[in-house]
């Protein structure tokens, strides 16, 4: 069955995993307004709660790696001045985060999210105030980095939360 979500067509299946994809893309596509209201000049990357996840589940060497080709190409497709910023910056973010440990969520791993939200914040204004020449208006910004990062983590936990209980 053809569906249609704002300007996407969409295939949906009939089975659990169809239905939840499109949804995905629904609350996706409903959620840019919110996010191009608080993102000022830069794009925000909706998924950082992917690269949480590869950070959990994967040894470091190998989360840093997904964490920046992930970011680095969503950047280079869609925003290349952002590239090499989001490259150093979504590699920090995933260092707070540990696999060594059986269980996803323990401690340090329900603490990381709240310091890769400061990692990315800081990573950005700086990028930002290097990138635009001024280091005042990159703090309008600071509000969609926020946003990104707050909502990958309710995501992170959910998911992982999710993962644990299937462990």
């Amino acid at each position: 069955m053809l569906q249609h979500f704002g300007n996407f067509r969409v295939i949906l299946r009939v089975d659990l995993a169809g239905r939840s994809r499109a949804k995905i893309l629904q609350l996706q596509r409903q959620s840019q307004f919110l996010v191009h209201v608080f993102s000022q000049n830069r794009k925000l990357h909706r998924a950082d709660f992917l690269i949480y996840i590869a950070a959990v589940l994967l040894p470091r060497p190998y989360a840093l790696a997904a964490a920046a080709i992930g970011g680095g190409l969503a950047d280079l497709l869609t925003a290349p001045m952002w590239a090499p910023a989001t490259i150093i910056i979504k590699m920090l973010i995933t260092l707070p985060f540990t696999s060594q440990n059986t269980k996803i969520l323990n401690t340090r791993n329900i603490i990381a999210p709240f310091l890769a939200l400061a990692i990315s914040a800081t990573g950005y204004y700086l990028a930002e105030g290097i990138l635009f020449g001024s280091f005042l208006s990159p703090l309008a910004s600071i509000s969609g980095s926020v946003i990104q990062s707050g909502g990958s983590a309710v995501l992170f936990f959910l998911l992982a939360g999710a993962l644990e209980k299937t462990h």
